[in-house]
């Protein structure tokens, strides 16, 4: 989350958004596919939504600049996304007021809460259609994170066959060089399959070039040494 000097432009950069005031993050969560962890617990992984896999469920804030922020990756695919932030570090920062005056925007899976907002279930005028209006499209950062990231690494996307605890720090130092990629500028992978295929075969193509005109460098200048 972001450091006390830096909420008034983490603000700022949200509201230039759809003009939505005070927001520091968009929350949600993101299922990831696993195999079974095995033991007792087992069945508690088994996702919610599509009883045939296994997935642990991953709860990130994100920034306007689709930076991850914030992210809690022990939970298994059973636990609802509002079961998970009422058990979280970061609702007992904002109790605390440890943000005041900042707010997260989520979805209707999550409560509605002094500092964290959701959007209306019925809309009956055009403020409320505004309001609606401008949580969608700012909370929408958290949508793109997800294709994002999922997309740059997708081992995400197709699932881990990694035992549970190794599988739950991939996914955080995933999350943490996904940072590292943002804040290089990395151009970002493509949409399609097949073309992030052919993507990452050629970024694979061009480490190889490079060791080798390394190596073509060193025997150049072998009679200097």
């Amino acid at each position: 989350m972001p450091e006390q000097p830096q909420i008034i432009n983490t603000q700022y950069r949200f509201s230039q958004i759809a003009s939505f005031p005070r927001v520091i993050g968009c929350i949600d969560c993101t299922h990831i596919r696993i195999i079974s962890p095995g033991g007792n617990d087992a069945e508690v992984f088994r996702n919610r939504k599509r009883v045939l896999f296994y997935k642990c469920s991953s709860c990130i804030v994100c920034n306007s600049d689709l930076k991850i922020c914030n992210i809690v990756a022990r939970w298994p695919g059973s636990a609802h996304d509002s079961t998970i932030f009422a058990n979280s570090r970061l609702k007992a920062t904002f109790e605390t007021n440890e943000y005041p005056n900042c707010m997260l925007l989520g979805d209707s899976g999550y409560p509605l809460k002094r500092n964290l907002l959701t959007p209306l279930p019925a809309v009956r005028n055009r403020g409320q259609q505004l309001y609606n209006e401008a949580h969608i499209h700012t909370r929408n950062c958290i949508e793109r994170l997800f294709g994002t990231w999922k997309r740059r690494f997708p081992i995400l996307a197709y699932g881990l066959r990694l035992k549970l605890s190794t599988s739950l720090t991939v996914i955080v130092a995933a999350a943490v060089l996904y940072n590292i990629a943002i804040s290089m500028r990395e151009e970002e992978p493509p949409d399609d399959a097949a073309d992030q295929l052919n993507y990452l075969i050629e970024r694979g193509r061009l480490r190889v070039h490079l060791i080798r005109n390394q190596l073509v460098n060193y025997f150049e200048n072998i009679d200097n040494l």
